[in-house]
C-alpha cells in the first residue's frame, strides 16, 4: 500500500521535480537578517525511490514569471501584492511554469487567493523571504483574518523553494483571547481569528517541498478538500507556547504522504481531522508540540470518518502528548485501521493516548453516542516519558468501546523521577503481542457484548 501510495502522488510531478531551479540576478537590496538552516533530520529515511525524470535543458526563460518583472520591491515593508497578483496571473496560463520569489529580499503582500485552474506543472518557488502584514493592527480591515495564502482548485501544482515563509505571528499570539493571555493569566471573550499561514483548498495533486515555514499566527499549513498531496524536506517552527499554531492540519483530504520534516510548535505537529484517508506519515521529527493527534472528531455532534493511517519512523521529544486520537461526546463515524510504528518518544507526557471525551472547555455534557475507534496498532514505541502523567492512556466511550487494541513492544520508561506503572484503560479492548513497559494490564481482552450493535453508532461504511 505504501509503495502505491508513493508512486500515486509523486507520478503526477514527475516533470516539476526533475526541473532544475530558476534563479536570476535581482537588484541590491538590503538584505534580511540571516536564517539558520534546520537541524539534521533525526528519524531514518523512508525507504522509497522518488520516480523522477531529469530533462536534459534547463528551464527557458519565457517560463519564468519573477515578481520583481512585476514590480515586487521586496523591501520588507512595501505592499508587494499587486505584482504577484499579476506575476501568478501570467505564470498559471503557461504550462509547466515557474513564478519565482528571488532570493536577497523580504516581500510583503497581504491576504491573497492564488486561484486556478491553470496550466498544469505550475511551480511556486520562494526562495526569498515571504511574509504577511506585521500583526493584527496592520492587517487590513477588508482582508480576511482567518487566511493569508491560499492556494485554490488547483492541478498539478508545487510550492518549494530555498527560502523562509514567515509568519511574523508573535502579536497575534498575544490577543487577549487567545488561552492565557488575559489579565492574570485569564482568557478573555471577544473574536480571535487568527491567519492560517498557508492554505491549500479543494486542490489535487499538490506537492509542498523545501521550504523554512516559521511563525504563523495560526496553522502554518492547511489542505482542506484536496486529493494526492506530496510533502518532503519541510523545516515548520514556532514557540513552544505559541497557541494554535499546528505544524500541518489535513482534512477531508485524501492520499497524503509527509516525509523528511522537522516541526516544532505550540499545538499538534500534525492533526488530522475528519474525512482523511490514506495518510503515510514517515521521518518526521516532531517537538517541542503536542504531538501527533487524530482529531478532534464528532464536535457538536457530527459524524467523522477517518481510515488507513500510519505513522512510523517517528522522534516525538519534549511534547506534551506523543501519538493521540481524540474524540468528542455524541460524535458518529469511525477511526479505524490506525498504525503507529517504530516510534522514539524522548520526554513525552501522554505517549499513546485515546481519548473519546475530549472536551475543550471543559463544559461538555456527557452523551452516549461516539465516534467509534477500532484496528489501532502500537507497535515498537520506546523512549521515555514525563511522569506527571501516566504514558498510557485509553478512556473510551462508556456505550462505544474501543476494539482491537494491539500492543507490541512498547517500552516506556520515565525520563527522570520514579517509575508510573499504572496505564489507564477505561472499556479498551485488544491484545498484548509482546509484554509492555510498564505493564498495560487494564486493556480487556476479546470483543464487548455490545460490539455487534457498532452501527447504530454511525460506523463509517
Amino acid at each position: 500500500m505504501k509503495i502505491f501510495l508513493v508512486i500515486l502522488l509523486l507520478v503526477n510531478w514527475s516533470n516539476v521535480e526533475g526541473r532544475y531551479h530558476y534563479h536570476k540576478k535581482q537588484k541590491k537590496a538590503p538584505p534580511p537578517a540571516p536564517v539558520p538552516p534546520p537541524d539534521p533530520i533525526i528519524s531514518p529515511t523512508p525507504d522509497y525511490t522518488p520516480i523522477i525524470s531529469v530533462p536534459s535543458d534547463p528551464v527557458q526563460d519565457d517560463c519564468v514569471f519573477d515578481v520583481a518583472d512585476y514590480g515586487a520591491i521586496g523591501d520588507g515593508s512595501t505592499d508587494d501584492t499587486a505584482a504577484f497578483v499579476a506575476a501568478w496571473k501570467a505564470a498559471c496560463a503557461v504550462e509547466s511554469a515557474t513564478l519565482l520569489v528571488p532570493s536577497g529580499c523580504t516581500f510583503m503582500i497581504t491576504s491573497t487567493i492564488f486561484s486556478g485552474p491553470c496550466k498544469p506543472g505550475l511551480v511556486f518557488q520562494v526562495d526569498g523571504i515571504l511574509t504577511p502584514p506585521a500583526g493584527p493592527d496592520c492587517w487590513p480591515k477588508k482582508d480576511s483574518a482567518k487566511q493569508w495564502l491560499v492556494f485554490y482548485k488547483l492541478n498539478n501544482m508545487t510550492l518549494t523553494g530555498t527560502g523562509t515563509i514567515e509568519g511574523s505571528g508573535k502579536d497575534w499570539w498575544e490577543l487577549p483571547c487567545k488561552p492565557h493571555r488575559g489579565p492574570n493569566g485569564s482568557t478573555l471573550p471577544g473574536p480571535c481569528d487568527s491567519p492560517t499561514l498557508i492554505r491549500f483548498f479543494m486542490s489535487s495533486n499538490l506537492a509542498l517541498s523545501g521550504l523554512r515555514i516559521q511563525n504563523s499566527p495560526m496553522f502554518h499549513v492547511k489542505f482542506d478538500g484536496c486529493e494526492g498531496v506530496f510533502i518532503d524536506k519541510v523545516s515548520i517552527s514556532s514557540p513552544k507556547l505559541s497557541p494554535n499554531t499546528d505544524g500541518i492540519h489535513i482534512e477531508n483530504t485524501k492520499s497524503v504522504g509527509i516525509y523528511n520534516s522537522m516541526i516544532s510548535n505550540g499545538d499538534d505537529c500534525i492533526s488530522i481531522g475528519p474525512g482523511c484517508v490514506d495518510v503515510d506519515i514517515e521521518a518526521v521529527t516532531c517537538g517541542p508540540s503536542h504531538g501527533i493527534s487524530i482529531g478532534s472528531l464528532g464536535v457538536h455532534n457530527s459524524e467523522a470518518c477517518v481510515s488507513n493511517i500510519s505513522v512510523r519512523n517517528v522522534m516525538i521529544h519534549d511534547s506534551d502528548n506523543g501519538v493521540r486520537i481524540k474524540t468528542w461526546q455524541g460524535g458518529a463515524g469511525s477511526v479505524t485501521a490506525i498504525a503507529f510504528e517504530n516510534i522514539q518518544m524522548e520526554n513525552v507526557r501522554n505517549c499513546a493516548i485515546i481519548d473519546q471525551y475530549y472536551c475543550a472547555n471543559k463544559n461538555c455534557v456527557n452523551q452516549t453516542s461516539a465516534v467509534y475507534v477500532r484496528d489501532i496498532t502500537y507497535r515498537n514505541i520506546k523512549g521515555t516519558y514525563d511522569v506527571r502523567s501516566p504514558p498510557i492512556h485509553f478512556a473510551c466511550s462508556d456505550t462505544v468501546a474501543c476494539t482491537n487494541i494491539t500492543m507490541s513492544e512498547v517500552e516506556l520508561l520515565p525520563f527522570e523521577g520514579e517509575l508510573v506503572d499504572d496505564p489507564f484503560c477505561w472499556n479498551a479492548y485488544g491484545v498484548q503481542e509482546t509484554l509492555t513497559i510498564p505493564p498495560i494490564d487494564c486493556l480487556r481482552d476479546g470483543m464487548p457484548e455490545s460490539e455487534s450493535d457498532k452501527f447504530l453508532y454511525g460506523e463509517c461504511t
